[in-house]
């Protein structure tokens, strides 16, 4: 019978007795069979529990047995030696199992993990970790078996396959509290939609689906493991399980021989980094292109890659609970949420289509585009110079096509969708918490956020922590990190002087871009003054030096953005580091709030300033604003009579649209390329020796933060769909054709092209939760606002109710009214064109030019001072902006009270569960405690004891006991 120890506090961890761990390396091949159908106390219904003790660090250490020979020479190591002569004992011929296997050389065992290393110049240091390291492992009870170097495909690598026997697993559940099923499920399912034969297409095979069936769950207690519904010890626990539990102890196994004073010589990540190990992954349970061939193995892999990975189901439901089972709850909930975040986007891509096509159909309305393109009109208003010395003055009617372009986006039903945005984003929010209230109970993670800060300790935190503390809600001590106020204040310092430090680069980055933009812009009106891109077919007309300007300084701002990310992610992750947060959903928290910060100015910063900046300083000829002063002679921009919505749209598009084409390819073509270049020697080798750990090996790392930058991209998509959504309708469709690409890219990328990644817990998507409603009451800011001063929309509005000349209800004279008069002589010759740079048609018989603004012309009283129009407008904008916000955040608060966060019958099924877990157990209990008395009885009655009345007897108790 193995004896469990282990040590006190943080750093605990079960162990087997040294003898235990021989006997399991020597019998090792054998004892799979044992360990599957249970002594026959076990069978009986009265398992032999094994004894509990506790020991110290030093009592771990200085009981390691010196297992490997003192000299380090060119011999294999010794792990290699040991399974050699186990091998000659058991007669076991390892060229004989089959290559596809996750079982070990018996075909008993199952693999949990994998570790691989290479000898390299090092190897001695490295040779002493690994023995020391492995051996603790055993102590723990863990199994290994390696696979020599001679019998890998490169001839140079190392594996090391783990097997967590029942013992370990069963210990290792009750510690983390696992879930596990104890009853099925009696509460009927009344969730069938009506018509719901619809959906048929959109389906999957029910065993895809629920691939597991349905149970009420209480955490694991070993010490009544005869209370749950175990049928089969070995596949009790799903893989997923098994290599989480396996990672735990990898997280927290000493490779050191020495006493606790070095406490950070711990861990698996340690030995990564130190190159002492190569790499530690579980395994994928078969290819993803055919079944496995060992019958033991479930090819869930297989399945996902057929069902979920293919890019021919895009219009297929996502087998979410098959996701969870093979790689667990947190990266089975991201899926969700993007499947469901999806689904929404359908509805306000139908909704944006639509205002599209009515600003289409009311092309020929447009009544102040028509009076632009007009040569009666806007061919005979002479505009005056956009930028000093270098622009000339020019038409109104040059700017036709931009304005034309502008109506399809800035018309009367972009009021309506920006509207309708602040609430779909609301019904988004309120629908996903339902929808991930159902997923925490499906899936058994109801109250999970205590067990992960207890449990789930981050070992880099464990290894820095020198004094316990008093929990005041468990009255258990725990261990804390101490911090002195100055080191608190200090690292806060750096951490925070750093982001800041970084958000200024980036809008200097941002200054630098629009300064290129101001000076850019005189070189393209120079060039352009005789519209030689007029030759072009098709294009020559739509190319204009504001649409030039625009387009080459976007792109630059996109490359800008791409490299300050790559820059920033490293700095990102070191600062998080320093400040050692507790647990691994505080790291990413941390690490969340610091990159979103950071992406938020990066990548919106740009839009801001379209849209609330650009053409909103610019004075007036003769007084006109400079960026950094006349003496930089960078004019501030202006917006054409069009408007500054076509040039905010104009960046929204590239902008959004090149991040999601950019992610998409580096999501997908970079890893299948590494994949590709890392393996091509494997394809040289017959299949037969291309094992299922070195097919694994070949394939790239998800990675700790895999998940996180995948969120990240989202919740960026998200910003530009919900903060700008008014300039450009089309945003949301946009963002639903890259989503329904991105699920599958996703799915395609994790299933074939990624090592599995250790399976973890998440109860919701963090953090991001709370940005996303931070992004969605922003929204409906940035949104009034585009609306009421990025658009023309209040102007015109205003002056179609009160300063119409003819008091009809119409648009006609707005673009006269728009525009302000100036006399041409009071320019300042510092402002005037140079020779040369003024059109042909231009001559001395023109005396005056006009501007967009509304201000008193030449010769008035008040002349070139805003005009009563003027304050109209500013007034009629922001009551826009009051009526708009307040009417949209009422819709907002009232649609969420009346969504429930939680479903009515998840609620039920959690209070049932719950009470089913005290009712049983206290059932149990009674039950376990009448065998004790009847065995103990001296005088052989068997009569109950009357402070124990006789209770019915549940089925699943006759079943167990």
């Amino acid at each position: 019978m193995h004896r469990i120890t282990g040590r006190a506090g943080g750093d605990s961890l079960i162990e087997m007795s040294p003898t235990d761990s021989v006997n399991d390396d020597i019998n090792g091949y054998h004892q799979h069979g044992s360990s599957g159908s249970g002594s026959q106390q076990e069978q009986s219904g009265s398992p032999v529990m094994p004894d509990v003790s506790v020991e110290t660090c030093e009592s771990l250490n200085t009981s390691l047995v010196s297992l490997a020979p003192s000299d380090h020479s060119d011999s294999p190591p010794f792990e290699t030696q040991t399974l050699e002569r186990i091998d000659d004992l058991t007669g076991i011929d390892k060229q004989q199992q089959s290559k596809d296997s996750v079982f070990f050389r018996d075909g008993q065992r199952r693999i949990d993990f994998v570790l691989s290393y290479v000898d390299d110049k090092d190897g001695e240091r490295k040779l002493e970790r690994r023995k020391v390291y492995e051996s603790n492992l055993e102590k723990v009870g863990l199994e290994l078996e390696t696979e020599d170097k001679m019998e890998s495909e490169d001839g140079k690598t190392y594996f090391v396959k783990i097997h967590a026997p029942w013992e370990v697993l069963a210990t290792y559940a009750d510690v983390l509290k696992i879930k596990v099923p104890f009853k099925a499920n009696d509460i009927p399912d009344n969730s069938e939609m009506p018509m719901n034969w619809l959906a048929t297409p959109f389906r999957l095979p029910e065993h895809i689906m629920h691939p597991e069936p349905d149970y009420f769950t209480a955490p694991f207690n070993k010490s009544k493991s005869d209370f749950f519904l175990i049928d089969d010890k070995e596949t009790f626990f799903p893989p997923s399980t098994r290599n989480r539990i396996v990672y735990y102890i990898l997280s927290r196994c000493s490779y050191t021989r020495e006493d606790c004073a070095d406490r950070d010589k711990k861990g698996i990540k340690r030995l990564l980094n130190n190159g002492t190990y190569s790499s530690a992954f579980p395994l994928h349970d078969c290819r993803y292109w055919k079944k496995s061939r060992d019958a033991n193995c479930e090819s869930e892999r297989y399945n996902l890659y057929r069902y979920w990975a293919g890019f021919g189901s895009f219009f297929k439901e996502q087998p979410l609970n098959l996701v969870r089972k093979y790689y667990g709850e947190k990266i089975g909930i991201y899926f969700a949420w993007l499947g469901f975040y999806t689904e929404m986007l359908f509805f306000a891509a139908v909704v944006g289509t639509i205002c599209f096509v009515y600003g289409f159909l009311t092309f020929d309305d447009n009544e102040w585009s028509k009076e632009i393109c007009s040569e009666e009109i806007g061919g005979e208003i002479v505009m005056c110079p956009l930028c000093d010395k270098k622009c000339g003055y020019w038409k109104l009617n040059s700017t036709c096509n931009s304005s034309w372009q502008s109506h399809l986006f800035d018309n009367v039903a972009t009021v309506f969708f920006a509207i309708f945005m602040g609430i779909w984003v609301t019904l988004f929010l309120e629908f996903w918490k339902r929808r991930q209230a159902r997923l925490e109970y499906e899936w058994d993670l109801v109250d999970f956020e205590e067990e992960q800060q207890q449990l789930q300790l981050r070992p880099e935190y464990e290894t820095k922590c020198t004094n316990r503390k008093l929990n005041r809600i468990t009255q258990e001590m725990e261990l804390v990190l101490q911090r002195t106020p100055t080191d608190i204040v200090g690292k806060m310092f750096v951490c925070w002087a750093t982001v800041i430090l970084w958000i200024s680069l980036i809008i200097a980055c941002i200054i630098g871009v629009i300064a290129y933009r101001l000076a850019v812009y005189a070189a393209f009106a120079s060039i352009m003054k005789d519209n030689p891109t007029t030759q072009l077919q098709v294009v020559g007309p739509l190319i204009t030096p504001q649409l030039a300007t625009s387009v080459t300084a976007s792109c630059i701002n996109f490359v800008i953005i791409m490299v300050l990310n790559l820059m920033y992610e490293r700095v990102a992750v070191w600062i998080t580091d320093m400040e050692i947060p507790k647990t691994h959903l505080e790291y990413e928290n941390k690490l969340t709030v610091k990159m979103f910060l950071f992406q938020f100015v990066n990548y919106y910063s740009s839009c801001f300033y379209v849209a609330f900046f650009k053409g909103k300083f610019v004075g007036y000829p003769g007084d006109y604003a400079y960026m950094f002063g006349k003496w930089s002679k960078l004019r501030n921009e202006e917006c054409d009579p069009g408007g500054c919505l076509i040039e905010l749209t104009t960046q929204l598009v590239i902008v959004m649209t090149g991040k999601q084409v950019w992610g998409n390819i580096q999501e997908a073509l970079v890893p299948w390329l590494m994949n590709w270049w890392g393996s091509r020697k494997a394809r040289s080798h017959p299949e037969s020796l291309y094992s299922r750990w070195e097919q694994d090996h070949d394939l790239q790392g998800f990675g700790q933060l895999g998940l996180f930058y995948e969120y990240l991209e989202m919740v960026i998509q998200f910003g530009f769909i919900t903060l700008f959504v008014a300039s450009f309708p089309l945003a949301p469709l946009l963002a639903l054709i890259n989503n329904i690409i991105e699920v599958r890219v996703d799915a395609w990328k994790l299933t074939t092209q990624f090592r599995r990644p250790v399976a973890a817990k998440a109860h919701s998507i963090g953090a991001w939760q709370e940005i996303l409603n931070g992004m969605a009451v922003l929204s409906v800011v940035t949104n009034a606002f585009i609306v009421a001063f990025t658009s023309d929309m209040i102007p015109r509005l205003v002056y179609m109710y009160a300063y119409q000349p003819d008091g009809e209800m119409n648009m006609k004279g707005y673009i006269n009214n728009s525009l302000s008069v100036f006399n041409i002589s009071e320019i300042p010759l510092a402002n005037r064109p140079e020779d040369g740079e003024n059109p042909l048609w231009f001559n001395s018989s023109i005396t005056a030019c006009r501007y967009r603004d509304y201000r008193y012309p030449p010769g008035h009283e008040k002349q070139y001072s805003h005009t009563m129009q003027f304050w109209h407008i500013i007034a009629a904008k922001l009551a826009f902006i009051i009526i708009m916000e307040h009417v949209v955040f009422v819709v907002k608060f009232f649609v969420a009270w009346l969504i429930p966060d939680i479903p009515s019958d998840v609620k039920a099924r959690v209070k049932r569960e719950r009470y089913l877990v005290q009712e049983y157990l206290h059932d149990y209990e009674v039950e376990k405690l009448k065998i004790q008395l009847s065995q103990n009885s001296q005088d052989g009655c068997t009569c109950t004891p009357m402070i124990y009345p006789s209770l019915p007897r549940h089925e699943v108790l006759s079943e167990c006991l």
